[in-house]
């Protein structure tokens, strides 16, 4: 359990760990296991929400105003809202944003779970997925005036990109 002061309030937090996931997500054999996390903009400014399917490495992006719960909780279910069928887990990393994982839970269905503190490597395909987003737009740079349409573009040319781990497919024909 954790605690956050957020807004004069104090948010209490059961987070299931990483351990109590499934091994069947680590087999990576099924569509539908999610890792979450964010992007930061330079000076805080601009935040993207970031998710990666573990087996068809399909990336999807938002771009939200700040790295507050309710915006990135928005974000993600809305997101993940097509991919509802076939979801199975989250996977986030210890960031306050995704404090309102709860409400993502009871929303999509999903089982949710929490890297181990400074292991960003139990997330490593969205780690690496958000360093092919910084080819697009590189660390040091605002992020709160790119565009949605930019975001989107972006977000397409992940998806259609083929993969030699995917025996080069893409992760949109996966």
């Amino acid at each position: 359990m954790r605690q956050y002061i957020n807004e004069h309030l104090i948010l209490s937090v059961c987070w299931v760990s990483i351990d109590e996931r499934p091994p069947i997500v680590d087999e990576k054999i099924r569509i539908g296991d999610w890792e979450a996390d964010t992007v930061i903009g330079k000076g805080h400014k601009g935040v993207l929400v970031t998710l990666a399917d573990r087996v068809s490495k399909k990336t999807l992006i938002a771009h939200v105003a700040s790295k507050h719960e309710e915006g990135v909780k928005d974000a993600i279910i809305k997101l993940l809202q097509a991919e509802k069928e076939h979801l199975h887990t989250i996977t986030f990393d210890n960031g306050k944003e995704f404090a309102y994982h709860a409400k993502i839970q009871e929303a999509l269905g999903s089982d949710n779970y929490f890297a181990h503190p400074y292991h960003s490597w139990e997330r490593g395909l969205n780690e690496n997925h958000n360093g092919l987003i910084r080819q697009y737009l590189p660390k040091g740079m605002e992020l709160d005036k790119v565009a949605d349409e930019e975001v989107s573009l972006i977000q397409n040319k992940l998806n259609n990109r083929p993969r030699k781990l995917l025996n080069y497919k893409t992760p949109n024909e996966v």
